[in-house]
């Protein structure tokens, strides 16, 4: 057991997401998530995030978002938090280039319905094409043409005997994309479906100091979804908020 005690203060405490290698030899996906959270677990308040964030908290966001190749989010979230297009600043864009890649990463929207408001920024005002992945069905369902018009659409497979997309297809449908870095922003239902296959690599959970809001968890697996070790790799402590970066136990994955 280890004791957590008051030490120096540290310039930032985000330095160690930076120096995370999250390349796959095998040119797999990495999957990292970042989420955050009240004392008692609550995803929301009012039902969006905003009023859990802040501060460091709002630079990490910021940050992973520059190391992301994509970014992974959930039709609900998006309809939720009135989600736009990734901006980030010159420092993180000129980081990016220096590095060879794209000034932004790209939303990937997960939608089995494609009930999605087309006129949003998310899609009219992009730097790079917003992509809607969802199923075979629903891409030659009347919504179809209008998503096409609007965004990059990958058909994925639904898993067997279930609804959605499968975690599987999503993932590969990513990577044949060149989008090997997958930050997923939630929401808890999708996040939950990234746990049950295994499929998630690393979580970034802040844990702000805070009780109360929406009964809504972090992560709702579903029913009968086996559990998933994870290892504690950095911790630190801002203004009150908890910074907790967990990686998948590899024989739990």
């Amino acid at each position: 057991m280890l004791r957590l005690v008051e030490g120096p203060a540290v310039a930032d405490v985000l330095d160690p997401y930076r120096g995370v290698d999250r390349i796959r030899p095998s040119g797999g996906a990495w999957v990292l998530a970042n989420m955050v959270g009240g004392l008692d677990g609550t995803a929301a308040i009012g039902g969006r995030v905003g009023a859990l964030t802040g501060g460091a908290d709002a630079e990490l966001f910021r940050r992973l978002r520059a190391v992301a190749d994509v970014v992974l989010v959930g039709a609900a979230t998006v309809r939720a938090e009135g989600y736009g297009p990734v901006r980030l600043p010159e420092d993180l864009r000129a980081e990016r280039r220096a590095a060879g890649r794209p000034d932004v990463p790209p939303v990937a929207v997960v939608s089995a319905s494609l009930r999605l408001d087309w006129s949003s920024s998310l899609f009219t005002d992009a730097e790079r094409p917003t992509m809607v992945v969802t199923t075979p069905e629903a891409a030659a369902g009347p919504t179809g043409p209008e998503a096409r018009r609007h965004a990059e659409v990958p058909e994925v497979d639904p898993p067997a005997g279930g609804g959605g997309v499968a975690v599987p297809g999503l993932l590969a449908a990513l990577a044949d994309r060149g989008h090997r870095v997958v930050l997923c922003e939630g929401g808890p239902a999708l996040l939950g479906e990234l746990v049950a296959a295994g499929r998630l690599d690393e979580l970034c959970l802040t844990v702000a100091p805070l009780v109360g809001g929406d009964p809504l968890p972090v992560v709702r697996t579903p029913p009968g979804a086996p559990l998933r070790g994870f290892a504690l790799r950095h911790v630190a402590l801002d203004d009150g908020a908890l910074f907790l970066r967990y990686e998948a136990v590899p024989d739990a994955r």
